[in-house]
């Protein structure tokens, strides 16, 4: 069973916003690299961003500049602002989390990440 919990997904017009949460109170997500992940329908799952214990992001170029990865270590919450939404975006988004203390997230597989969410739909359509 999933130690987290994704919500804030929904449809969503094209150039509209959403911000996903993905909760946890199993643990602390202090030590853990975290990231977000989507599949769209007949696509592999892909990375969309990722963000560091130390708080470095990083994102696919589909979402750079329109995405942002946060997190509160202090409300075990990460989150996902997606803004000037496209139909492309349109798919299952999941968190995940690694418990690695690297300084950066830009070069850990998503296989490398061990605890998944459940997902949340994003539907980007007019």
């Amino acid at each position: 069973q999933s130690q987290f919990v994704e919500s804030g997904g929904g449809l969503v017009q094209p150039g509209g916003s959403l911000r996903l949460s993905c909760a946890t109170s199993a643990l602390s997500l202090v030590p853990y690299m975290l990231g977000w992940f989507r599949q769209a329908p007949g696509k592999e799952r892909e990375g969309v961003s990722c963000i560091s214990v130390y708080g470095l992001a990083d994102y696919a170029d589909s979402v750079k500049g329109r995405f942002t990865i946060s997190r509160d270590n202090a409300k075990n919450i990460v989150y996902l602002q997606m803004n000037s939404l496209e139909p492309e975006d349109t798919g299952i988004y999941y968190c995940a989390a690694r418990r690695d203390s690297a300084y950066v997230c830009n070069d850990t597989p998503q296989n490398d990440y061990t605890d998944w969410g459940q997902g949340t739909q994003v539907t980007v359509s007019s």
